[in-house]
């Protein structure tokens, strides 16, 4: 079977800086992987490569059978790449409503009404809040209403940048069933968590980074259990490593 992303020894980073260095990994379609490492272990800056919005070096990023990593950002999105980055990223002092319209902003506008039924049918919360401003909101459900903002265009692969930082384990559980529920319409799911535990529970794969290279593998209830693993994410000292 054809991944529906595979990373070939790609090399990325800032100015002159390469903080990704020849990483190679393949996700198949419909699965949640995991991306686990230290503090600038170069995380983030993977999934910026994979969205086009840092310097991209060397290497392939293959995306359903073709090459992406030459297109800007707003083609990447057009081919079904969604990215959700870490931190808030929606307009607070707009409501839920607004904040949907503008996520529908690359859509043909005869089609903003049906995509906006479909993820509000998907996430009744977002019906419940309509005219509450996003700043009003909880920090778990400002991130399902950001999820909410990029699966209007109906991504393909969804790029999540730590989204249960700083939210209560209750809301933590509402975002991980979240991720849950995307990935079990198809959607292939790529996370970087600072929750390692709950993320592993939920992921099918799981990519372990050091220094920005891969550093292992495997299925996530593999991964989970390896000793290292538990040493460094799951209780212990967390290995810091250098970016």
């Amino acid at each position: 079977m054809n991944p529906a992303l595979e990373l070939v020894s790609v090399t990325a980073g800032y100015g002159g800086v390469q903080i990704v260095r020849e990483f190679s990994a393949r996700l198949q379609a419909g699965t949640i992987t995991t991306l686990i490492g230290g503090n600038g272990a170069g995380k983030s800056t993977l999934l910026r490569a994979i969205y086009g919005t840092n310097r991209f070096f060397s290497g392939q990023i293959v995306f359903k059978g073709e090459t992406i990593e030459r297109l800007p950002p707003w083609e990447r999105l057009k081919r079904g790449v969604g990215f959700v980055p870490q931190g808030r990223c929606n307009f607070p002092a707009m409501s839920v409503a607004e904040n949907l319209k503008m996520g529908c902003y690359t859509l043909p506008k005869a089609v903003h009404g049906s995509a906006i039924d479909r993820v509000t049918g998907s996430f009744p919360m977002l019906q419940q809040k309509w005219r509450t401003d996003a700043g009003n909101l909880s920090g778990g459900e400002q991130q399902i209403l950001e999820m909410a903002m990029v699966l209007l265009v109906e991504p393909a692969l969804l790029l999540l940048d730590e989204p249960s930082l700083g939210l209560s384990p209750k809301m933590q559980g509402d975002v991980f069933t979240t991720v849950q529920r995307i990935a079990s319409s198809g959607v292939t799911v790529l996370v970087v968590e600072q929750n390692v535990r709950g993320a592993l529970l939920i992921s099918d794969r799981a990519l372990v980074m050091e220094q920005g290279r891969l550093f292992m593998e495997g299925p996530a209830d593999e991964v989970r259990s390896d000793p290292r693993i538990k040493q460094a994410y799951l209780g212990g000292n967390i290995h810091q490593t250098a970016a």
